[in-house]
Parts: C-alpha cells; structure tokens; sequence
C-alpha cells in the first residue's frame, strides 16, 4: 500500500475502474487514505470501499477483506451507523462469495460482534449474530448456533424488529429441522409467519418461507400440500432470478414421484418455467420418476450413482428418495416371492439384479416388520414362505361380547345404588 494518498473525488474512482485490477486496488487504498473528513469526501470513500470490496473478492483475497474491516474502524467513527451497517454486512457478503471461506467468516463474525458490543452498535450486532448463527448451522455446530439464537430471539422481540425477527424465526426452523426436532422446527415457523403478517416482507423472503414450509410438509409426507408452498417458492425466486429457483422445482418433481406422479415430471420439465433450468439438478429427478415409472430397481440405482451429488448430497432429497426406495423394493420382493411356498434367495437376487447380501437382509426385515409370513433357512440359503394363517373372528366377537356385558353390569349397579339411596 503507498504512503501517498489521492484525493477523494470522482476521478480518482474513474481511474481506478479504468485501471488494471491490480492497480484499481492499490488506488482506491490511496484513496481511503485520504484524511478529509468533509461531507463529499465520505462520500466518495464509501464508493471506495464498495468498489474495493469487489475487486479483492474477484481476486479472492479473503484475509484482506478481513483486515478491511479492521482498518476501517476509524471511518466507521465519522458516518452514520446505518451505512456502517451496510458497509459491514457488504464486506461480509463479499467474503461468504469466496469459496471455502466458512471457518474465516465465522470468525470474522465473531470478531464484528466483539467490536460492536463495545461500540454498543446494537443494530449492527444484532444482524451479525443472526449470519454467525446461520454459518455455525451450516457448519453443523447445532449446540452453539441454537444458544446464540435463543439469547438474539429474545432480545429483538423486546426491541419488536419484525424484519429481523422473520429472519431469525425462519433460522431457528431450519436449525431445529436440521437436528430433526419437527414440532420446534414448525413452531418457529409459525412465528416467522406470524411476524411476516404484520409487515411487509420482500418477495426472496417470502420465497424462503415457502421453501421451508414446503419442506416441512414434506416431512410429514403431505406432500400435496408441500407441492403448493414450493410452487409459490418456486414463482418468488424465478421472478428474482434467485438461483434458489431450481432447488424449489427440483422439490416440486420430488413431490410428484412421492404421491406416485412420475409421469407428470416430463411435463413439467418441458414447460416454459422449467425448461430455463434445464441441467443436472432437473436430470437427475427425470431419471428418478423414470424408474419410478417403470418400477425398476435397477434404473432407481442407476440413477442414484449417476446423479449422487444431486440425490445422496441432497438431505431432503436423499431422506425421501430412501423411503421411496424401501417401498419400491418391498413391491418388488413381495411380487417375486408371492408364487413360491420355497425359494432360494440368491434366485431371488438374480430376478432383481441386486446383490445377494442387500435382498437376504432386506426380506428379515420384512419378516420383523411381518410384511408377510415366512422364515430364512440361512444353512440352505433359502426363504421358506408360510401361508398366511387365517384369522379366527370368534375371539374379537367374544371380546365385544364381553366389553358390553360389563357395560351393562356397570349400568345395572349405578341403577341398584340409587334404589338402595
């Protein structure tokens, strides 16, 4: 960095964009060096650090970013604290677009919350906590995101900031759904809806409230009314260009496979909306209801191997395709075995096309669960299918008969009692 500062103007902001990356960064340093404090001058150097925060994110100088923050502690001194909070969260922001960056935000975050607690800056700090909680989430440190969220929810509904309490409230349901706590998950839900209700919230917002109630209801396997709230999701962030758009179509088509609705995949694919998004994420759920169509086992696995960063990296995807899964192959085992009274399982196996391990330990499991009646001759390595035992109708009436003789005698004993009074 020079020891020579430019002054703050709009020509030196002209020539440091006209400028090589490089050369554009170490001007617009000089330019912040600058030691005016007049009106204009600030104003400038705001675009300074705007331009400048760009240009360190494309050459992907996170540490730098970091100790901006540092350097700029003084300026934040001499503008109002509401563009120090937009600065703030900008430098943020361009930080969290520099790939593997996670451990660096999360303590440049702490670091911001220390610096504003001492500068009782308690807007600034209070939406610095709400991105330290949601990047503790994502780095699957549940604990110490939900004690930071439980104290910030409490504070911002004593300060009745509805903006961010939508957004902490939306958090805390995505934290709970992550530690698979549903009932929680759908009560923070509801005060992110009930707080949306009172103002007006931005449409992305909207959006996400929708995605996260779609994926809620599909949880419960409502998946009709999940489909409805992705759409509406889906509508909000393809009007922004959100790229969150293709994950709420891709939930949309799981949906349908879910409720036994494959064919309609094609049909949505093809449409105007989806074919915008036409790629791995779309590709991978046609080859899903493909299978699912055709009730192939082996197409299913195909697929899952083919598109396993879109399928198995995918919790919500991964979590209902394996129930999906289970049930397409209990169909298939049960219509094998359905002709024998004794079978070999590796016969079994070999009608399925899948390995003799994986079928033998999946029909126990379905003896446990007594999907039907049968016994594994492991010595043999045979499945030994018994009749189903027929069930005799006098015990269930006897218990009925029973039950309402009883009734009578308690009625007939309140009756005695009163004429004995």
């Amino acid at each position: 960095m020079s020891t020579s500062y430019l002054p703050a103007t709009t020509d030196s902001i002209a020539q440091a964009l006209e400028a090589k990356t490089l050369e554009g960064i170490s001007i617009l340093y000089r330019v912040l060096e600058n030691p005016s404090s007049s009106p204009e001058s600030l104003r400038i150097k705001e675009q300074a650090i705007t331009h400048l925060s760009e240009l360190l994110r494309q050459e992907n100088r996170a540490e730098e970013l970091r100790s901006l923050l540092t350097q700029l502690r003084p300026f934040f001194s001499l503008i109002p604290k509401a563009k120090t909070a937009k600065i703030v969260r900008g430098v943020i922001d361009a930080v969290a677009k520099i790939p593997g960056t996670s451990d660096l935000q999360i303590s440049l975050c702490k670091e911001m919350v220390e610096w504003t607690r001492a500068e009782k800056r308690t807007f600034l700090r209070q939406r610095v906590e709400a991105r330290l909680a949601a990047l503790l989430m994502e780095s699957k440190e549940y604990s110490e995101a939900l004690t930071l969220l439980s104290v910030l929810i409490k504070e911002v509904r004593r300060l009745d900031d509805k903006l961010l309490l939508v957004d902490i409230d939306l958090l805390e349901s995505k934290l709970h759904f992550s530690l698979r706590n549903l009932p929680k998950a759908k009560a923070a839900l509801t005060a992110a809806r009930t707080a949306a209700n009172a103002i007006y919230v931005p449409p992305a917002q909207q959006g996400t409230i929708d995605l996260q109630s779609g994926i809620l209801h599909a949880e419960e396997k409502d998946y009709k009314t999940a489909y409805s709230y992705f759409f509406e999701a889906f509508e909000a962030f393809n009007a922004l260009e959100d790229p969150r758009a293709v994950f709420s179509l891709k939930y949309m088509l799981l949906c349908k496979i879910m409720v036994s609705q494959a064919d309609d995949v094609k049909g949505i694919i093809s449409s105007k909306a989806g074919l915008q998004y036409v790629g791995p994420e779309l590709d991978a759920m046609k080859a899903v209801a493909d299978a699912h169509s055709k009730r192939s086992l082996k197409l299913f696995e195909t697929a899952l191997q083919n598109f396993k960063p879109q399928l198995e990296e995918d919790p919500i995807v991964h979590r209902h395709l394996s129930s999906l899964y289970d049930t397409l192959l209990e169909q298939n085992l049960c219509r094998l075995i359905e002709p024998f009274s004794r079978v070999e399982i590796d016969h079994i196996a070999e009608l399925i096309e899948l390995p003799m391990s994986h079928v033998e330990k999946k029909l126990s499991q379905m003896i446990l669960d007594k999907k039907f009646a049968g016994t594994l001759d492991q010595g043999a390595g045979c499945l030994i299918i018994f009749d189903d035992p027929k069930t005799d109708a006098i015990y269930p009436s006897t218990l009925e008969t029973i039950t309402n003789m009883g009734k009578v005698v308690d009625s007939l004993f309140v009756r005695s009692a009163k004429v004995m009074a």
